[in-house]
């Protein structure tokens, strides 16, 4: 990893007090300013590649999944670059009484799992998107099951959306946040301050796919090449060779 640059007191006090309440509603705005005090300034959090995520229209982003409290650090990483992200998040958390008011104040899209609604997801962020969004995309579906933490394999939902609206697709790796956060954990580790990584890179080359028919196939293909770019972040942050294939919680992976 070369030239992922460590935050500022002053920058991280700009992130907490000035651009929190930017377009994000006023509870969404309010849960940032609570939470996040305690998370920029109990980390040594750094990032780099920002310029990639665009400054104005409709955007993807691509981002693997290592701890719950990743979207924390994603939020601030994107709005440090002038945008806010609205993410899918489990339509549960809608009847839920503070979350509820939380997600549809930050515009937040819900997601209908196992049920007749499942494709409304689909379509808020094809809206979403349209309307000139930055929709932020989990594809694993829930923070990895690796063994060793590496992006496992995902779901084609965010190639559909992708070649829906031709949106570019930002490739963004978190790492660290699992150290700060353990998946399975309830509480947060200050110390000592674990080091926390966002990056971004270019937007992925769909170009093999786009305006071609949108079959399984060109779905798999499309979220394998966003997947790809993504799990190269991870490896550059991590400074080590990822596996050959995705690890598959329903397939034992095959002895390297």
């Amino acid at each position: 990893m070369t030239g992922t640059r460590q935050l500022t007191v002053r920058e991280k006090l700009r992130l907490s007090f000035s651009r929190r309440f930017r377009d994000s509603g006023f509870w969404y705005g309010l849960a940032i300013a609570v939470i996040w005090p305690f998370a920029i300034f109990g980390t040594r959090i750094g990032w780099r590649g920002g310029e990639h995520i665009p400054r104005e229209g409709g955007a993807l982003l691509a981002i693997n999944h290592v701890s719950f409290s990743d979207p924390l650090f994603d939020v601030a990483f994107t709005i440090s670059h002038g945008r806010m992200p609205r993410f899918l998040a489990k339509s549960e958390l809608w009847s839920t009484p503070v979350a509820k008011y939380v997600l549809a104040g930050g515009k937040h899209i819900p997601v209908y799992r196992e049920s007749a609604r499942a494709t409304d997801a689909f379509r808020g962020a094809v809206d979403a998107v349209k309307r000139g969004e930055v929709v932020a995309f989990y594809p694993e579906g829930t923070y990895t099951s690796d063994p060793d933490g590496w992006p496992m394999k995902s779901k084609n939902g965010i190639g559909k959306i992708a070649l829906l609206t031709g949106a570019p697709v930002i490739p963004v790796a978190n790492w660290g946040s699992q150290e700060f956060l353990v998946p399975g954990k309830g509480r947060p580790h200050f110390f000592p301050r674990r080091r926390v990584t966002v990056v971004a890179g270019p937007p992925v080359d769909l170009s093999a796919w786009l305006g071609g028919p949108r079959t399984r196939t060109a779905l798999d293909g499309a979220t394998a090449a966003i997947m790809a770019d993504v799990t190269a972040l991870v490896a550059d942050i991590r400074g080590e060779q990822p596996p050959q294939v995705a690890y598959d919680p329903a397939v034992e992976r095959p002895a390297s």
